[in-house]
């Protein structure tokens, strides 16, 4: 019997497994997927070891959705999951893109590591605008646990005294290129918005036991100084290091076990992945990591936490594909081959519908933008022979702004069971509906338009537009479905993570975010994910649990 079942091993089942570990309880922690090494890494490996040049036909046949993630290569596709084996469905005319690894460690092996803070206005965003629930706690009560998190984790970023993105606790920032600088001034002297460089989950100096970055580049291939964040290496390392984390590897969980009399989880049934046996693992806590769509999956699996009918309600994913790109004529900086490539990018800050600002008329919420500026190879240059090559290495000073919008929880948007649908191990899949609504398209819309209107101001050339919206899925934020509240009729989870059903189990990710804000939210909900374990800690301590 373990005090906690954690599944999931990625950013916020790492927490978890380190937080409570280390507090002295006795943790099991479930992967789907098996162990990694370090040895796997390919961050320097050139493409031209690669067999099939990346253009493997086993990716093709086994992965043709992960394929659409731009992490997803043939120097680490077997990191992905087999869609062939992990199948799900959605209806003709609602297509969603599911991305997503069963490795230790998840998508912390992959993602794009970029890390902000939320604020009040997107906590209290319902109180600002009308839509939607407020979240049931306010910045302040998650402000320390986001210093947790980032003194942890290791962010470097720059503090700008923005409202609507609050600064951290931030290692020394990586440096902008000279095009980016001249955007940043550009935009605060004419608009009076504020561009910063990203704030990254990678390490600029020595911290915790990891090296600086090197800027070799290729992040999503692995790291062998382990300089940027990634669980295995760092909270599940942590976690196994007290003697009180057993990991599970190989372990696809498919519902928590259940005593009706006494309403509470006894444990979790999972399938070995690689003997297609089916195990029951007790414990006295059940804590839900495993991304937001197959937490709420294992659950509606169960036939638990749903009397409000709202489990698997509310899916959202942060709206993308709207920006702008164009050229500066006036740098003759040229690009390179080698290092150094800086793995990070610039981020404008949200400049809509503000606490104190005006309220845009065709849409709510708001949207900030990823992008860069610099030099890069121009491949689309005309000619032949040695007159391209001459072009392409000559190539051009790109600029480029790239929108992520708030996806708007809305309940005809949801995930359920499809009752003719299993994976390979004979689990229900899960059936997804989501669509971007009018006011996702708007803000694609408004957010094309000021880009280009921004890098016109900073002397932008060839400007190209993109206003439409990407597929559903593409943002790879799934958030929602267990959504948190005070009001056990309108929300699946409390502010502690806890199901108002269940009292011992917990969705300690994305799945219990109540609204999705603009800024991508890996950092969130690893605070949230910290906030949650202190309070089972202490009830642990209290003998509630």
């Amino acid at each position: 019997m373990f005090d906690a079942i954690v599944v999931g091993s990625g950013a916020t089942g790492g927490w978890a497994a380190k937080r409570l570990s280390e507090a002295g309880l006795n943790v099991a922690l479930l992967e789907a997927g098996r162990n990694v090494s370090p040895k796997e890494f390919t961050e320097h490996m050139p493409a031209y070891k690669l067999k099939y040049r990346d253009m493997s036909p086993e990716i093709v046949k086994t992965r043709p959705i992960q394929k659409q993630c731009y992490a997803c290569m043939e120097y680490n596709y077997d990191w992905f999951v087999n869609d062939l084996e992990n199948p799900y469905s959605t209806p003709k005319d609602k297509p969603f893109t599911w991305q997503r690894l069963r490795i230790v460690g998840g998508r912390t092996l992959v993602w794009g590591r970029q890390s902000y803070r939320l604020s009040d206005l997107d906590f209290k965003a319902y109180s600002h605008d009308g839509y939607g629930q407020d979240w049931p706690f306010a910045y302040k009560d998650l402000a320390p646990y986001y210093d947790i998190a980032e003194e942890y984790v290791g962010i470097s970023g720059a503090a700008e005294g923005n409202g609507a993105l609050p600064d951290g606790r931030f290692l020394p920032p990586m440096k902008m290129t000279s095009g980016e600088v001249h955007m940043r001034e550009v935009a605060k002297a004419k608009f009076g918005y504020t561009l910063t460089i990203g704030r990254v989950a990678i390490v600029t100096k020595n911290h915790n036991g990891r090296q600086a970055c090197h800027y070799c580049g290729p992040c999503e291939r692995g790291c062998q100084t382990f300089s940027y964040f990634s669980s295995p290496f760092t909270t599940v390392k942590d976690a196994l290091k007290t003697g009180r984390c057993t990991l599970i590897p190989n372990a696809v969980a498919a519902h928590v076990n259940y005593a009706r009399g006494e309403n509470r989880a006894t444990g979790v049934t999972y399938v070995d992945a690689t003997t297609r046996q089916t195990k029951e693992i007790l414990g006295k806590a059940v804590i839900l990591c495993a991304q937001a769509l197959e937490s709420t999956r294992i659950l509606l699996n169960s036939q638990l936490g749903n009397s409000s009918g709202l489990l698997g309600r509310g899916l959202m994913d942060h709206v993308v594909g709207a920006g702008a790109t164009g050229e500066l004529r006036d740098y003759d900086e040229r690009p390179s081959i080698g290092p150094p490539h800086r793995p990070n990018g610039i981020y404008l800050v949200r400049f809509r519908n503000l606490m104190n600002g005006p309220k845009h008329p065709r849409f709510i919420r708001g949207y900030g933008y990823q992008g860069e500026a610099g030099p890069q190879f121009d491949f689309g240059a005309e000619g032949f022979g040695a007159g391209y090559k001459k072009a392409v290495v000559a190539g051009t000073y790109g600029i480029s702004l790239g929108a992520f919008g708030e996806s708007l929880a809305r309940n005809d948007n949801y995930i359920e069971i499809d009752p003719n649908l299993k994976d390979t191990w004979g689990i229900p899949a899960l059936h997804i509906h989501m669509t971007h609504g009018d006011n996702e398209k708007a803000l694609m819309e408004d957010a094309a338009a000021a880009a280009a209107q921004v890098l016109e101001e900073c002397g932008a050339k060839n400007v190209k537009v993109n206003s439409s919206a990407a597929e559903p899925g593409m943002a790879i934020h799934e958030l929602g479905t267990a959504r948190m509240g005070h009001d056990a009729k309108t929300s699946v989870t409390n502010q502690w993570c806890q199901l108002h059903d269940v009292p011992n189990i917990f969705m300690m990710d994305g799945a219990c975010f109540t609204s999705s804000a603009c800024q991508n939210p890996t950092l969130t909900m690893m605070a949230i994910a910290v906030r949650a374990c202190d309070h089972l800690i202490d009830r642990f301590k209290r003998n509630e649990v």
